[in-house]
């Protein structure tokens, strides 16, 4: 028996020549790694995107925030108006009571000077409040759990000083003497629930970078 015939079952197995390379797909030398897909080529990932590795895109702020920062800067127009006004009357007051001075009037001075010394202390408290309402509604484009807190805070206390203008002004059966504190209320109403709803809550939770 030859372990050279073909037929032969106890003989070695021919030989099968090597398989060669799929149609389209270049052979890989040995050692290389495979490479990717041909006509598929690799995408870089841009940050700003989703797989992209970079930072998620950041939402916009909430309508309702945009209308309480809207009001905070129009209430701070007014609070340094008023700022303004009294130290104007407060002068005004300073010169009358020295020209009542001057004609003989006594007490003139100390009265005018009593009541310019009140109108600058409203007028330094008007200031602050100004600069406060500037800073809350400037904040909330990067403000977190801080601005949230100081805002509902400060909304809550100006709606009370408005619902005692309001009854104020219902008690004097004036129309004009209610048109303002109700805009005031209505004002601080919205700045102290802007925070507090949930689209507001998630805004000043949000993630910084």
């Amino acid at each position: 028996m030859s372990y050279g015939d073909p037929n032969n079952p106890y003989g070695q197995p021919p030989q099968q020549p090597p398989a060669a390379p799929g149609y389209g797909y270049p052979q890989a030398p040995p050692g290389v790694p495979p490479q990717q897909g041909y006509g598929y080529p690799q995408q870089p990932a841009y940050p700003g995107y989703p797989g992209g590795g970079g930072n998620m895109m950041q939402q916009s702020m909430p309508g309702l925030l945009v209308t309480a920062r809207v009001f905070l800067f129009l209430i701070s127009a007014v609070q340094i108006i008023l700022a303004i006004v009294y130290l104007y009357l407060g002068a005004i007051a300073s010169d009358a009571g020295d020209s009542g001075e001057d004609l003989g009037l006594s007490g003139m001075s100390d009265a005018g000077d009593a009541v310019a010394g009140i109108a600058i202390i409203a007028a330094l408290i008007a200031a602050a409040l100004g600069t406060l309402s500037i800073t809350l509604g400037v904040k909330f484009s990067r403000g977190g759990q801080g601005v949230r807190i100081t805002t509902v805070v400060y909304g809550a206390l100006g709606g009370i000083v408005g619902l005692i203008g309001l009854f104020v002004g219902l008690d004097s059966g004036l129309a004009t003497a209610i048109i303002g504190p109700l805009i005031w209320v209505t004002f601080a109403v919205i700045i102290t629930i802007a925070p507090v709803v949930p689209s507001g809550t998630a805004w000043f939770n949000r993630p910084r970078y």
